[in-house]
Protein backbone atom coordinates (compact mmCIF):
# COMPACT_ATOMS: atom_id res chain seq x y z
CA UNK A 1 0.00 0.00 0.00
CA UNK A 2 1.20 3.56 -0.28
CA UNK A 3 1.36 4.48 3.17
CA UNK A 4 4.28 2.25 5.65
CA UNK A 5 3.01 0.80 8.38
CA UNK A 6 5.60 1.12 11.52
CA UNK A 7 6.52 -1.22 14.34
CA UNK A 8 5.10 -0.95 17.53
CA UNK A 9 7.46 0.25 20.80
CA UNK A 10 9.04 3.20 18.48
CA UNK A 11 11.40 5.46 20.91
CA UNK A 12 9.50 8.84 20.77
CA UNK A 13 9.83 12.55 21.51
CA UNK A 14 7.26 14.47 22.19
CA UNK A 15 6.74 18.10 21.14
CA UNK A 16 4.09 19.98 22.78
CA UNK A 17 3.56 23.74 23.15
CA UNK A 18 1.18 26.36 24.38
CA UNK A 19 -0.02 28.53 21.32
CA UNK A 20 -2.99 30.53 19.73
CA UNK A 21 -6.24 30.62 21.87
CA UNK A 22 -7.34 28.65 25.01
CA UNK A 23 -10.21 26.63 22.92
CA UNK A 24 -8.09 26.07 20.37
CA UNK A 25 -4.73 24.61 22.37
CA UNK A 26 -4.73 20.66 22.24
CA UNK A 27 -3.36 18.76 26.03
CA UNK A 28 -0.56 17.64 26.47
CA UNK A 29 -1.90 14.38 28.45
CA UNK A 30 -4.07 13.27 25.41
CA UNK A 31 -1.04 13.45 23.31
CA UNK A 32 0.41 11.13 26.03
CA UNK A 33 -2.56 8.67 25.90
CA UNK A 34 -3.10 9.12 22.25
CA UNK A 35 0.71 7.77 21.52
CA UNK A 36 0.76 5.24 24.03
CA UNK A 37 -2.85 3.93 21.90
CA UNK A 38 -0.44 4.08 18.79
CA UNK A 39 2.23 1.35 20.98
CA UNK A 40 5.34 4.17 21.06
CA UNK A 41 7.02 4.56 23.54
CA UNK A 42 7.23 8.62 24.58
CA UNK A 43 10.83 9.41 26.53
CA UNK A 44 10.47 13.05 26.69
CA UNK A 45 8.36 15.91 26.19
CA UNK A 46 9.30 18.82 25.12
CA UNK A 47 7.26 22.06 26.05
CA UNK A 48 7.43 25.81 25.04
CA UNK A 49 4.95 28.40 24.01
CA UNK A 50 5.11 30.95 20.68
CA UNK A 51 3.02 33.81 19.24
CA UNK A 52 2.34 32.00 16.04
CA UNK A 53 3.96 29.04 14.53
CA UNK A 54 7.62 29.73 12.62
CA UNK A 55 6.48 29.21 8.55
CA UNK A 56 9.39 26.66 8.20
CA UNK A 57 9.57 24.53 11.46
CA UNK A 58 6.73 25.17 13.05
CA UNK A 59 9.09 25.82 16.75
CA UNK A 60 11.80 28.09 16.63
CA UNK A 61 15.70 27.62 15.61
CA UNK A 62 16.27 27.22 19.74
CA UNK A 63 13.36 25.05 20.14
CA UNK A 64 14.70 22.78 16.85
CA UNK A 65 18.17 22.52 18.67
CA UNK A 66 16.42 21.39 21.73
CA UNK A 67 14.60 18.53 20.12
CA UNK A 68 17.79 17.26 18.50
CA UNK A 69 19.42 17.30 21.45
CA UNK A 70 16.41 15.11 23.07
CA UNK A 71 16.51 12.82 19.86
CA UNK A 72 20.52 12.21 19.66
CA UNK A 73 20.58 11.74 24.06
CA UNK A 74 17.51 9.12 23.96
CA UNK A 75 18.65 7.32 20.58
CA UNK A 76 15.10 8.38 19.57
CA UNK A 77 13.46 7.20 16.20
CA UNK A 78 10.12 9.75 16.17
CA UNK A 79 9.36 13.20 16.83
CA UNK A 80 5.91 13.53 17.56
CA UNK A 81 4.12 17.00 17.70
CA UNK A 82 0.79 17.81 19.19
CA UNK A 83 0.12 20.40 16.40
CA UNK A 84 -1.39 20.36 12.75
CA UNK A 85 2.26 20.48 10.61
CA UNK A 86 2.15 21.77 6.79
CA UNK A 87 3.91 18.88 4.67
CA UNK A 88 7.07 21.70 4.56
CA UNK A 89 7.16 22.00 7.75
CA UNK A 90 7.31 18.00 8.17
CA UNK A 91 10.63 18.00 5.85
CA UNK A 92 11.85 20.77 7.55
CA UNK A 93 11.71 19.11 10.81
CA UNK A 94 12.71 16.06 9.16
CA UNK A 95 16.03 17.33 7.56
CA UNK A 96 16.64 19.20 10.65
CA UNK A 97 16.60 16.64 13.34
CA UNK A 98 17.32 13.44 10.67
CA UNK A 99 14.63 11.56 11.98
CA UNK A 100 10.56 10.92 11.15
CA UNK A 101 8.67 13.54 12.77
CA UNK A 102 4.95 13.15 12.56
CA UNK A 103 2.30 15.50 13.55
CA UNK A 104 -1.00 14.92 15.90
CA UNK A 105 -3.15 14.46 12.24
CA UNK A 106 -0.71 11.35 11.29
CA UNK A 107 -0.82 9.85 14.90
CA UNK A 108 -4.66 9.79 15.03
CA UNK A 109 -4.77 7.82 11.37
CA UNK A 110 -2.32 5.46 12.52
CA UNK A 111 -3.96 4.24 15.56
CA UNK A 112 -6.77 4.05 13.49
CA UNK A 113 -5.00 2.20 11.01
CA UNK A 114 -4.56 -0.36 13.77
CA UNK A 115 -7.78 -0.49 15.15
CA UNK A 116 -10.05 -0.88 12.17
CA UNK A 117 -11.54 -4.38 11.97
CA UNK A 118 -14.45 -4.68 9.20
CA UNK A 119 -13.27 -3.96 5.40
CA UNK A 120 -15.24 -0.89 6.09
CA UNK A 121 -13.23 0.38 8.73
CA UNK A 122 -10.45 -0.07 6.59
CA UNK A 123 -11.60 1.31 3.57
CA UNK A 124 -12.17 4.55 5.53
CA UNK A 125 -8.54 4.39 7.17
CA UNK A 126 -7.73 4.13 4.18
CA UNK A 127 -9.20 7.04 2.32
CA UNK A 128 -8.13 9.18 4.95
CA UNK A 129 -4.67 8.30 5.19
CA UNK A 130 -4.10 8.18 1.22
CA UNK A 131 -5.59 11.94 1.46
CA UNK A 132 -3.48 13.59 4.04
CA UNK A 133 -0.51 11.19 2.09
CA UNK A 134 -1.27 12.91 -1.14
CA UNK A 135 0.33 15.99 0.00
CA UNK A 136 3.41 15.14 1.13
CA UNK A 137 4.26 12.27 -1.47
CA UNK A 138 7.17 14.79 -2.41
CA UNK A 139 8.94 13.39 0.40
CA UNK A 140 9.81 10.39 -0.38
CA UNK A 141 11.63 11.44 -3.76
CA UNK A 142 13.92 14.22 -2.83
CA UNK A 143 16.86 11.61 -3.56
CA UNK A 144 16.12 11.60 -6.83
CA UNK A 145 17.10 14.12 -9.54
CA UNK A 146 14.23 16.39 -10.88
CA UNK A 147 13.94 17.20 -14.18
CA UNK A 148 15.66 19.91 -15.97
CA UNK A 149 17.04 21.37 -19.55
CA UNK A 150 19.67 18.95 -21.62
CA UNK A 151 20.83 16.09 -22.58
CA UNK A 152 21.65 13.76 -19.98
CA UNK A 153 20.15 16.08 -17.46
CA UNK A 154 16.40 14.36 -17.16
CA UNK A 155 15.90 12.76 -13.95
CA UNK A 156 13.02 10.49 -13.06
CA UNK A 157 12.20 12.48 -10.11
CA UNK A 158 9.42 14.05 -11.52
CA UNK A 159 8.14 11.21 -13.43
CA UNK A 160 8.00 8.69 -10.64
CA UNK A 161 6.24 11.98 -8.23
CA UNK A 162 3.68 12.16 -11.23
CA UNK A 163 2.58 8.35 -11.14
CA UNK A 164 2.74 7.89 -7.45
CA UNK A 165 -0.27 10.97 -7.73
CA UNK A 166 -1.71 8.99 -10.39
CA UNK A 167 -2.15 5.91 -9.06
CA UNK A 168 -2.72 7.53 -5.57
CA UNK A 169 -6.34 9.53 -7.37
CA UNK A 170 -7.00 5.87 -8.82
CA UNK A 171 -7.06 4.39 -5.36
CA UNK A 172 -9.08 6.91 -3.85
CA UNK A 173 -11.54 7.01 -6.64
CA UNK A 174 -11.85 3.05 -6.08
CA UNK A 175 -12.20 3.45 -2.68
CA UNK A 176 -14.53 6.33 -2.79
CA UNK A 177 -16.71 4.38 -5.17
CA UNK A 178 -16.85 1.48 -2.64
CA UNK A 179 -17.75 3.43 0.29
CA UNK A 180 -20.88 4.82 -1.97
CA UNK A 181 -21.92 1.11 -1.95
CA UNK A 182 -21.62 0.96 1.92
CA UNK A 183 -23.43 3.89 2.29
CA UNK A 184 -26.69 3.08 0.24
CA UNK A 185 -26.30 -0.33 2.05
CA UNK A 186 -26.46 1.47 5.49
CA UNK A 187 -29.23 3.47 3.74
CA UNK A 188 -31.72 0.84 2.85
CA UNK A 189 -31.14 -0.71 6.49
CA UNK A 190 -32.18 2.80 7.66
CA UNK A 191 -35.16 3.10 5.49
CA UNK A 192 -36.24 -0.55 6.86
CA UNK A 193 -35.91 0.41 10.31
CA UNK A 194 -37.85 3.77 9.52
CA UNK A 195 -40.70 1.79 7.76
CA UNK A 196 -41.00 -0.94 11.13
CA UNK A 197 -40.91 2.00 13.06
CA UNK A 198 -38.17 0.87 15.05
CA UNK A 199 -36.41 3.62 17.05
CA UNK A 200 -32.46 4.17 17.08
CA UNK A 201 -30.21 4.93 19.86
CA UNK A 202 -26.61 5.93 19.54
CA UNK A 203 -24.31 5.78 21.61
CA UNK A 204 -21.87 9.09 21.30
CA UNK A 205 -19.10 10.82 23.22
CA UNK A 206 -15.28 11.38 24.08
CA UNK A 207 -13.04 8.44 23.16
CA UNK A 208 -12.51 6.58 25.90
CA UNK A 209 -15.40 7.81 27.95
CA UNK A 210 -16.65 4.03 28.53
CA UNK A 211 -19.14 3.79 24.98
CA UNK A 212 -18.13 -0.24 24.60
CA UNK A 213 -18.11 -0.85 28.35
CA UNK A 214 -21.82 0.53 28.56
CA UNK A 215 -22.93 -1.51 25.47
CA UNK A 216 -21.52 -4.50 26.69
CA UNK A 217 -23.15 -3.91 30.09
CA UNK A 218 -26.69 -3.22 28.42
CA UNK A 219 -26.55 -5.70 25.45
CA UNK A 220 -24.07 -8.39 26.75
CA UNK A 221 -22.63 -8.45 23.40
CA UNK A 222 -19.16 -8.31 24.29
CA UNK A 223 -17.80 -6.07 22.08
CA UNK A 224 -13.75 -4.95 22.29
CA UNK A 225 -13.06 -2.02 24.77
CA UNK A 226 -10.20 -1.34 26.68
CA UNK A 227 -8.70 1.66 28.27
CA UNK A 228 -7.07 3.33 25.54
CA UNK A 229 -8.02 6.12 22.72
CA UNK A 230 -10.12 4.74 20.12
CA UNK A 231 -10.26 1.46 21.12
CA UNK A 232 -13.48 1.22 19.08
CA UNK A 233 -13.76 2.22 15.20
CA UNK A 234 -16.42 0.01 13.33
CA UNK A 235 -19.95 0.60 14.84
CA UNK A 236 -21.67 -2.18 15.81
CA UNK A 237 -26.00 -2.79 16.41
CA UNK A 238 -27.92 -4.73 18.47
CA UNK A 239 -31.02 -4.98 19.10
CA UNK A 240 -32.68 -4.24 22.33
CA UNK A 241 -36.00 -4.50 24.11
CA UNK A 242 -37.11 -1.57 26.52
CA UNK A 243 -39.97 -1.86 28.07
CA UNK A 244 -43.05 0.54 27.34
CA UNK A 245 -41.50 0.81 23.68
CA UNK A 246 -40.27 -2.82 22.43
CA UNK A 247 -37.40 -3.86 20.26
CA UNK A 248 -34.72 -0.73 19.68
CA UNK A 249 -31.45 -0.77 17.90
CA UNK A 250 -28.44 0.42 19.89
CA UNK A 251 -25.07 1.23 18.09
CA UNK A 252 -22.00 1.72 19.51
CA UNK A 253 -19.70 4.16 17.54
CA UNK A 254 -16.20 5.69 17.41
CA UNK A 255 -15.44 7.70 19.88
CA UNK A 256 -14.60 11.99 19.36
CA UNK A 257 -11.67 13.32 20.21
CA UNK A 258 -10.09 17.10 20.44
CA UNK A 259 -9.90 18.73 16.94
CA UNK A 260 -10.70 15.58 14.95
CA UNK A 261 -9.15 15.75 11.64
CA UNK A 262 -11.92 16.87 8.67
CA UNK A 263 -10.23 14.04 6.74
CA UNK A 264 -11.47 11.48 9.45
CA UNK A 265 -14.88 13.16 9.68
CA UNK A 266 -15.36 13.02 5.93
CA UNK A 267 -13.93 9.49 5.72
CA UNK A 268 -16.10 8.36 8.23
CA UNK A 269 -19.16 10.08 7.23
CA UNK A 270 -21.22 6.59 6.10
CA UNK A 271 -20.52 5.22 9.75
CA UNK A 272 -21.45 8.69 11.70
CA UNK A 273 -24.93 9.08 9.09
CA UNK A 274 -25.87 6.75 11.52
CA UNK A 275 -26.00 8.82 14.11
CA UNK A 276 -27.27 11.65 12.50
CA UNK A 277 -30.06 9.85 12.05
CA UNK A 278 -30.66 8.15 15.61
CA UNK A 279 -34.08 8.52 17.33
CA UNK A 280 -31.84 9.18 20.50
CA UNK A 281 -28.51 10.36 21.28
CA UNK A 282 -27.01 8.87 24.55
CA UNK A 283 -24.01 11.53 24.93
CA UNK A 284 -21.57 9.28 26.98
CA UNK A 285 -19.21 11.15 29.42
CA UNK A 286 -16.33 10.77 31.79
CA UNK A 287 -17.61 11.85 35.10
CA UNK A 288 -14.07 11.61 36.47
CA UNK A 289 -12.41 13.69 34.18
CA UNK A 290 -11.32 17.05 34.83
CA UNK A 291 -11.55 17.94 31.25
CA UNK A 292 -15.25 17.21 30.95
CA UNK A 293 -16.80 19.91 30.82
CA UNK A 294 -14.28 20.67 27.36
CA UNK A 295 -15.03 17.10 25.89
CA UNK A 296 -18.87 17.67 25.99
CA UNK A 297 -18.13 20.72 23.74
CA UNK A 298 -16.09 18.87 21.24
CA UNK A 299 -18.38 16.23 20.80
CA UNK A 300 -21.32 18.72 20.64
CA UNK A 301 -19.25 20.61 17.93
CA UNK A 302 -18.61 17.31 15.96
CA UNK A 303 -22.55 16.62 16.50
CA UNK A 304 -22.97 19.81 14.52
CA UNK A 305 -20.62 18.85 11.66
CA UNK A 306 -22.72 16.03 10.79
CA UNK A 307 -26.05 17.57 11.56
CA UNK A 308 -26.88 15.74 14.47
CA UNK A 309 -27.00 18.81 16.86
CA UNK A 310 -30.78 19.25 17.29
CA UNK A 311 -31.42 15.25 17.81
CA UNK A 312 -32.86 14.54 21.49
CA UNK A 313 -30.22 13.37 23.59
CA UNK A 314 -29.66 12.13 27.05
CA UNK A 315 -26.12 12.95 28.84
CA UNK A 316 -24.85 10.03 30.51
CA UNK A 317 -22.27 10.62 33.20
CA UNK A 318 -20.14 7.28 33.51
CA UNK A 319 -17.73 6.52 35.87
CA UNK A 320 -19.00 6.86 39.17
CA UNK A 321 -17.42 4.42 40.92
CA UNK A 322 -14.71 6.69 40.58
CA UNK A 323 -15.73 9.60 42.29
CA UNK A 324 -16.47 10.22 46.07
CA UNK A 325 -20.39 9.64 47.20
CA UNK A 326 -21.84 10.23 43.78
CA UNK A 327 -24.86 8.05 43.55
CA UNK A 328 -26.50 6.48 40.46
CA UNK A 329 -29.70 8.64 39.76
CA UNK A 330 -31.66 10.42 37.24
CA UNK A 331 -31.71 14.26 36.90
CA UNK A 332 -34.81 15.85 35.30
CA UNK A 333 -35.89 18.94 34.02
CA UNK A 334 -38.55 21.35 35.70
CA UNK A 335 -41.07 19.12 33.42
CA UNK A 336 -39.72 15.40 34.68
CA UNK A 337 -38.29 14.70 31.52
CA UNK A 338 -35.51 12.70 32.08
CA UNK A 339 -32.31 14.70 30.96
CA UNK A 340 -28.94 13.13 32.70
CA UNK A 341 -28.08 9.64 34.06
CA UNK A 342 -25.23 8.96 36.25
CA UNK A 343 -23.98 5.64 36.22
CA UNK A 344 -21.10 3.47 35.87
CA UNK A 345 -20.63 1.04 32.96
CA UNK A 346 -18.31 -1.12 34.94
CA UNK A 347 -20.14 -1.94 38.27
CA UNK A 348 -23.18 -2.32 36.38
CA UNK A 349 -24.13 0.32 39.38
CA UNK A 350 -27.39 3.19 37.45
CA UNK A 351 -27.59 0.75 34.36
CA UNK A 352 -31.50 -0.07 35.33
CA UNK A 353 -31.83 3.79 35.55
CA UNK A 354 -30.55 4.55 32.09
CA UNK A 355 -32.82 1.78 30.21
CA UNK A 356 -35.77 3.70 32.58
CA UNK A 357 -34.99 7.16 31.24
CA UNK A 358 -34.81 5.46 27.68
CA UNK A 359 -37.83 4.08 28.18
CA UNK A 360 -39.35 7.65 29.30
CA UNK A 361 -37.65 9.50 26.05
CA UNK A 362 -38.90 6.94 23.44
CA UNK A 363 -41.95 6.15 24.88
CA UNK A 364 -45.16 7.49 23.06
CA UNK A 365 -48.86 7.10 24.97
CA UNK A 366 -49.06 3.96 26.55
CA UNK A 367 -52.29 1.76 25.71
CA UNK A 368 -52.09 0.34 29.28
CA UNK A 369 -55.66 -1.31 30.59
CA UNK A 370 -57.85 -4.77 30.72
CA UNK A 371 -59.58 -5.67 28.06
CA UNK A 372 -61.70 -8.56 27.25
CA UNK A 373 -61.93 -10.58 24.16
CA UNK A 374 -64.31 -13.61 22.77
CA UNK A 375 -62.65 -16.56 21.80
CA UNK A 376 -63.20 -15.43 18.01
CA UNK A 377 -60.72 -12.92 18.43
CA UNK A 378 -57.86 -15.50 19.32
CA UNK A 379 -55.86 -13.59 16.42
CA UNK A 380 -55.57 -10.08 18.25
CA UNK A 381 -54.46 -12.31 21.41
CA UNK A 382 -51.85 -14.00 19.05
CA UNK A 383 -50.80 -10.20 18.19
CA UNK A 384 -50.52 -9.30 21.59
CA UNK A 385 -48.33 -12.25 22.75
CA UNK A 386 -45.89 -11.85 20.02
CA UNK A 387 -45.56 -8.33 21.05
CA UNK A 388 -45.07 -9.47 24.67
CA UNK A 389 -47.69 -6.69 25.52
CA UNK A 390 -49.72 -9.22 27.92
CA UNK A 391 -48.66 -8.73 31.71
CA UNK A 392 -52.04 -11.32 32.63
CA UNK A 393 -54.30 -13.20 31.34
CA UNK A 394 -57.52 -15.23 32.60
CA UNK A 395 -60.83 -16.11 31.82
CA UNK A 396 -64.16 -15.06 33.04
CA UNK A 397 -67.64 -16.99 33.94
CA UNK A 398 -68.83 -16.42 30.52
CA UNK A 399 -65.43 -17.51 28.81
CA UNK A 400 -64.12 -14.61 27.59
CA UNK A 401 -60.65 -14.15 27.63
CA UNK A 402 -59.36 -11.13 29.96
CA UNK A 403 -55.88 -9.28 29.38
CA UNK A 404 -54.11 -6.68 30.97
CA UNK A 405 -52.26 -5.60 28.40
CA UNK A 406 -49.42 -2.79 28.53
CA UNK A 407 -47.94 -1.27 25.13
CA UNK A 408 -47.57 1.65 23.00
CA UNK A 409 -50.67 3.09 21.57
CA UNK A 410 -49.74 3.37 17.89
CA UNK A 411 -49.01 -0.22 17.95
CA UNK A 412 -52.33 -1.88 19.62
CA UNK A 413 -53.89 0.50 17.10
CA UNK A 414 -51.44 -1.32 14.21
CA UNK A 415 -52.38 -4.67 14.91
CA UNK A 416 -56.24 -3.63 14.82
CA UNK A 417 -55.75 -2.21 11.75
CA UNK A 418 -53.80 -5.68 10.09
CA UNK A 419 -56.67 -7.69 11.39
CA UNK A 420 -59.53 -5.50 10.70
CA UNK A 421 -60.70 -4.96 13.61
CA UNK A 422 -62.27 -1.36 15.05
CA UNK A 423 -60.07 0.55 16.59
CA UNK A 424 -63.21 2.69 18.65
CA UNK A 425 -64.94 0.14 21.08
CA UNK A 426 -60.86 0.13 22.73
CA UNK A 427 -59.52 4.18 22.98
CA UNK A 428 -60.39 5.03 26.64
CA UNK A 429 -62.83 1.99 27.78
CA UNK A 430 -61.31 -0.35 30.44
CA UNK A 431 -64.29 -2.15 29.66
CA UNK A 432 -64.96 -5.83 27.54
CA UNK A 433 -66.18 -3.33 24.36
CA UNK A 434 -68.50 -6.21 23.50
CA UNK A 435 -70.81 -6.24 26.25
CA UNK A 436 -74.09 -4.04 25.01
Amino acid sequence: MFFERHQAGERAILVHLEMGQEGEREDANELKELVYSAGANPLQTIGGSRATPHPKTYVGSGKVEEIKLAVHQHEAEIVIFNHALSPGQERSLELELQCRVLDRTGLILDIFAQRARTHEGKLQVELAQLEHMSTRLVRGWTHLERQKGGIGLRGPGETQLETDRRLLRVRINTILKRLGKVRKQREQGRRARRRAEVPTISLVGYTNAGKSSLFNRITIAQVYAADQLFATLDPTFRRLEIKDVGPTILVDTVGFIRHLPHKLVDAFRATLQETAEATLLLHLIDAHDEKRDDNIEEVDSVLAEIGADDLPHLLVYNKIDMLDDCPARIDRDGYGVPRRVWLSALTGEGVDLLVQAISERLGGELFAQQIVLQPQHGNLRAQLFALDAVEKEGINDQGHMILDVRLQKRDFLQILSRIGMDATPFVGKPANPWDS
